[in-house]
């Protein structure tokens, strides 16, 4: 039989079917779906990862510290209470001090002059001592640890902004930055420049506005440059607004913050009180464990009874990715079980098929088909109801896309995922049909047409 009147017979028997064409190919409509959604959700972690990092320099170690100093003194009243109190003196002694009901004074360490008045029989409470991290420190690593090729010391904090086209002050992300923090964290700007060493040295009132910002105050870029604003009801001029960036750098993202020298926000907005973040830049990212090794013991030094948070960009990435990775591979877990009950249903139905039809196969082997012939037939109407099954669950995912974002979950469909979901249905339903098929070749012409 030539090929062409078998793929007439197959348009036939599925055209005559379709209800049953459907029903039989839900499994590879949600199969095909699926499989398509799971490349579409992964290539879209994989963007969303990238664009996260792609402002952090692969060799950036970020440097924080922890804990805080909380030395104490304990006073023991007459009922037995005691009251504590730190002393932020750190070379002043602590202890306990014991006070009688009748308003005396006992005890036996001598504290100075004291000594004869206050009595300690207790022992201080120190906790670790909590380090405020200064440009000092980040000109020391640069110069005493090897490796490093550049540095830079930021903050964040938070503060009033007024101005252009907002109705009444607002609270943004204000970042106190070094003038080298754009090149650190590798970013652009759409118009203007960015601080400048002589904005800091000199403390001088100017900022530089993330995109959003920018967009939110002043409805635009470069509406926004030139500009004045006004942090903490002080006069800033804005001197340049990033490109966009949506992205994140030392816990900071650009687009969200406005940006000004870091001494000018130490002088009008956050005083001594800050926990800024160093961020130095290995000169190989291949030896970034060892510049983080030598960063931690330089500081060790310096700061012996301090504990710092050192982290670098690369381990956020990997993480971030493997995570990524980790969905994705369930994901596909999920499409390939799906796929495997659509086959299945696949079998299934295609083994009835041949019950029902064994009369007709023996009408064609009688008229001299083959078992090549009757294995194709049965082997294409499989291939064909699967390859259905894929181009529903292809437009289903088209469907489905606009509500899987509105749960902010990024989804990249591409031609080349709808092309391999389709292809996944096919090959499913072939390997399925096959085994049905198989049956029906080797049926026997005089046993087939006996069969009521």
């Amino acid at each position: 039989m030539r090929i062409s009147e078998i793929l007439r017979l197959v348009w036939l028997n599925l055209s005559q079917n379709k209800f049953k064409v459907i029903l039989t190919s839900i499994g590879i409509v949600v199969g095909s779906a699926t499989i398509m959604m799971v490349l579409a959700i992964g290539t879209g972690g994989r963007e969303e990862v990238a664009e996260q990092f792609k402002n952090l320099n692969a060799g950036a170690i970020d440097i924080s510290c922890e804990g805080e100093t909380s030395g104490g003194i304990s006073f023991a009243m007459g009922g037995g209470d005691m009251i504590a109190f730190s002393m932020p003196d750190n070379n002043m002694p602590s202890g306990s001090i014991s006070i009688g009901g009748g308003g005396s004074f006992g005890g036996g360490n001598d504290w100075g002059g004291f000594g004869e008045i206050f009595g300690f029989d207790g022992e201080s409470t120190e906790k670790q001592e909590f380090v405020t991290l200064t440009t000092e420190d980040c000109e020391e690593l640069s110069l005493f640890v090897q490796g490093i090729a550049d540095a830079t010391i930021s903050y964040s904090t938070s503060a009033s902004v007024e101005g252009g086209d907002l109705d009444s002050a607002s609270y943004y992300t204000i970042a106190g930055v070094q003038d080298n923090y754009d090149t650190i964290s590798n970013l652009e700007m759409s118009i203007g420049d960015f601080l400048t060493e002589e904005n800091n040295e000199n403390k001088e009132k100017v900022c530089v506005l993330g995109y959003s910002v920018a967009k939110e105050i002043f409805g635009s870029a470069y509406d926004a440059y030139d500009a004045e604003i006004y942090i903490d009801n002080r006069r800033y001029v804005v001197t340049g607004v990033l490109s966009e960036m949506g992205t994140v750098a030392s816990g900071i993202s650009p687009d969200t913050a406005v940006f000004i020298p870091y001494e000018t926000g130490i002088k009008y907005i956050t005083g001594s009180s800050i926990s800024p973040t160093l961020t130095v830049i290995a000169e190989d990212v291949n030896q970034v464990d060892t510049v983080m090794a030598d960063v931690e013991t330089a500081l060790a030094d310096s700061y012996s009874d301090s504990t710092f948070t050192i982290s670098d960009a690369g381990t956020k990435m990997e993480a971030a990715s493997a995570s990524n990775e980790t969905l994705t591979l369930l994901l596909i877990s999920m499409a390939v079980i799906v796929f495997i009950v659509g086959g299945i249903g696949i079998m299934n139905v295609l083994f009835v098929s041949v019950k029902e039809r064994t009369n007709e196969i023996g009408i064609l082997k009688a008229l001299g088909c083959s078992r090549r012939d009757i294995l194709l037939e049965f082997l294409l109407e499989a291939s064909f109801t699967s390859l259905v099954g894929a181009v529903l669950g292809v437009l289903l995912s088209l469907g489905i896309t606009p509500l899987v974002e509105i749960f902010s979950v990024r989804v990249s469909l591409s031609v080349s995922g709808a092309m391999l979901s389709l292809l996944f249905g096919v090959i499913t339903g072939s390997i399925f049909g096959f085994y049905p098929a198989f049956k029906a070749s080797r049926l026997i012409p005089v046993v087939a047409l006996n069969q009521e």
